[in-house]
């Protein structure tokens, strides 16, 4: 897979993390060789989070993101610190610059970054202007408990250095999952059920079904594709009922009256639960349906921002299954992107999508966080099975 189809979910995430005037933005522009982040001697000139796609030698596709310093002050300062912190929570690896004299807020934040499973690759920046290098290095590796990689932006030292220690720091299991694991192995035959309808994009399949697809050639897997209405015209034209049948999770239902008992059933937004998160924490989540009640609060979350169409899955479909078994008191709450409660104590149940546009490391770091303040979490794909009573019957 090239670069350029490579989706932003799929790349290795990299943060520049350190103080204002750190000589974060001019380390970004030196990694892509290009400006692609604002330089300037001004304290706080990077206020929110730059993101840039690129290619780095053994380390494959990825997104650098250049953040606020973590020292900024003033309400304004605050809220920039607050986007670094949202930040950490999708990053794989983080470049932390210690060019201080007092490393505390360093050694503070380095722990913050181990506490949140990132690899830390530690760097001493401005090579060129700095004195006591060894001294300065010795430091770092004192107090931050890190020995730092020397470099210079400016004059582009140290930089393949920097590029080994990336690799050295990063996590061995990054990458390594697999969206359809050991259901599928060459030769089987896999049908994949893909409803057309408005709310699918012209021209175009949707993510989870694109790498899907991509992933069962890779495994020289047979496909076959159709849509709900002619699904069973396809099982006749096959000699042998398919291994395995993916299905978009809106039409498990129809999908699972068609099917032989030869074929294991299951669904994308299963799959990317799986792939994206943690499906035996899903799986538990879904549970929490049967212990709503007209008077509960439900958080549905979707990863991307889009206009809603007339039969939604998330807005419409799921709420419709949801009100039907509960009652019509449920009270439902949307949101989307990266936008996510602070508080989320207020929910009985958070739902949700299958998160392609994130990668695993946030849809992780949500978990984690509803789990600490004991709320439960499901995925779309999980929640509908659970309410048409299949759950048990499918695979993962």
């Amino acid at each position: 897979m090239n670069i350029q189809s490579t989706p932003s979910s799929e790349r290795l995430h990299i943060a520049l993390v350190g103080r204002r005037n750190s000589g974060k933005s001019s380390l970004m522009n030196a990694l892509c060789n290009s400006d692609v982040a604002l330089v300037s001697d001004v304290p706080g000139t990077t206020t929110d989070s730059v993101s840039k796609a690129m290619e780095l030698r053994g380390l494959g596709a990825c997104v650098l993101i250049d953040t606020p310093g973590y020292d900024d002050n003033g309400v304004l300062g605050e809220m920039r610190v607050g986007r670094t912190v949202k930040a950490i929570e999708k990053i794989d690896l983080a470049l932390l610059l210690c060019d201080s004299d007092d490393l505390q807020m360093e050694k503070t934040w380095c722990k913050l970054l181990k506490d949140k499973g990132v690899g830390i690759v530690t760097v001493l920046n401005k090579a060129d202007v700095l004195d006591d290098i060894k001294v300065r290095v010795q430091r770092v590796k004192d107090e931050v408990g890190v020995t730092p990689v020397v470099v210079s932006a400016h004059a582009k030292t140290g930089l393949e250095d920097l590029r080994l220690a990336l690799i050295s720091a990063l996590p061995a299991d990054f990458q390594q999952d697999s969206i359809t694991g050991n259901l599928v192995a060459a030769d089987d035959v896999v049908m994949l059920v893909m409803p057309q309808d408005e709310q699918a994009p012209k021209g175009r399949l949707i993510m989870p079904q694109v790498q899907t697809i991509r992933e069962l050639l890779d495994k020289r897997a047979i496909i076959v594709s159709c849509t709900p209405d002619n699904m069973e015209q396809s099982l006749k034209a096959l000699a042998v009922p398919p291994k395995l049948i993916i299905t978009d999770s809106q039409v498990f239902k129809a999908v699972y009256a068609l099917k032989s008992a030869e074929s294991q059933l299951t669904s994308f937004s299963i799959l990317m639960a799986g792939y994206k998160g943690d499906i035996s924490q899903f799986i538990e989540g879904a549970k929490a349906i049967d212990r709503l009640t007209p008077s509960s609060r439900v958080l549905i979350a979707e990863a991307c921002a889009h206009a809603p169409a007339s039969e939604d899955i998330g807005r419409v479909k799921i709420p419709r299954l949801l009100r039907k078994k509960v009652g019509e008191g449920l009270t439902i709450d949307f949101v989307s992107g990266t936008d996510f409660p602070e508080d989320l104590t207020q929910y009985d149940l958070i739902i949700h999508c299958g998160a392609c546009m994130f990668n695993k490391k946030f849809v992780l770091n949500r978990l984690e966080k509803s789990s600490t303040l004991c709320v439960p979490m499901t995925n779309y794909g999980v929640a509908i099975a659970h309410i048409n009573g299949i759950l048990g019957k499918i695979v993962y």
